[in-house]
């Protein structure tokens, strides 16, 4: 059997203080939280535990170095000593009851099957709430955040594409672990404001564009705003209520190295606001040679 004073790593002379400091560095270094599913560790760790259990008691130190016990507490003389078992036993843990002691000073709770003291534990996640335009939702960007901790602040990349509600994580931006545990993430829910005119479908962005009448009859090259800024269009000659353009790539930015949506541009003829007397007068001339049937595809459905 290994000799304890080596297996803690002091002195036959050491006294108890000695001792009990090299058995918590050791006890720290090898405890099987810190390193869980190493069964050499865990068994280096009840080995050290037992060593100490009798090193650090003065009693049976003096009866170990005497020869009356061996290194696991067992009697060297059974019948002169009493209980076989000798005057150490094994807590059902595997550890000895001042190992256990100890472990309590330094690592806090005992529980169930092992320690659980400041072991390695991710620290607390931090939430944010954040509203985004909704150019910003479909081009990405980015945003300052102040933590309100001492005047932290932190650049928050805003992904292109991102949706109403979605999350942003930052991780190892919380806060800090216990134990040498990882540091928590910064949690960051995203809210995306409502745009007066562009709407979204999928990777696409719609708009609604009110045309003149003679633009609609005549066609013409008309602004229109985009999530880029304005583009010239051209509006084809009869377009009507409904006729629906495309302007590609001018959609919700690519995400995840996917492709760019389009911009889906709705055309809405408008008539003049106030009443135009020479208007109605060509329009009733007009509809008395083209009269045309302008609901035709509602019949018989």
């Amino acid at each position: 059997m290994k000799d304890l004073y080596t297996i803690l790593g002091v002195a036959k002379a050491a006294n108890q203080q000695e001792i009990k400091s090299a058995y918590r560095k050791l006890a720290k270094k090898h405890h099987p939280d810190a390193n869980p599913g190493d069964t050499k560790v865990e068994e280096k760790f009840k080995e050290i535990s037992a060593a100490y259990n009798i090193l650090g008691d003065e009693k049976l130190k003096a009866r170990y170095d005497r020869g009356e016990i061996d290194g696991s507490g067992q009697e060297k003389h059974p019948g002169f000593g009493g209980d076989r078992s000798g005057p150490f036993r094994q807590s059902a843990s595997g550890f000895g009851g001042g190992a256990e002691d100890i472990f309590s000073e330094i690592f806090g709770n005992f529980r169930r099957g092992g320690f659980q003291g400041e072991t390695v534990q991710k620290g607390r996640d931090r939430k944010f709430a954040i509203e985004i335009t909704f150019v910003e939702s479909a081009l990405g960007g980015t945003r300052r955040l102040t933590m309100g901790e001492g005047g932290r602040t932190l650049d928050v990349n805003i992904p292109a594409g991102i949706t109403d509600g979605q999350q942003i994580r930052l991780k190892g931006q919380g806060d800090k672990g216990t134990g040498g545990g990882p540091s928590g993430d910064i949690l960051i829910n995203v809210s995306v404001r409502t745009h007066a005119f562009f709407k979204r479908e999928g990777t696409n962005v719609l708009v609604e564009l009110p045309v003149s009448l003679p633009e609609a009859v005549l066609g013409a090259q008309v602004k229109v705003p985009t999530v880029d800024g304005t583009v010239n269009l051209k509006i084809p000659q009869g377009s009507n209520t409904g006729t629906t353009l495309r302007l590609k790539g001018k959609g919700i930015g690519a995400t995840n190295k996917g492709k760019r949506g389009d911009q889906l541009v709705k055309l809405k003829v408008v008539l003049p606001e106030q009443q135009d007397e020479e208007l109605q007068d060509w329009v009733t001339k007009w509809s008395e040679k083209h009269d045309y049937d302008a609901r035709s595809k509602l019949k018989d459905q």
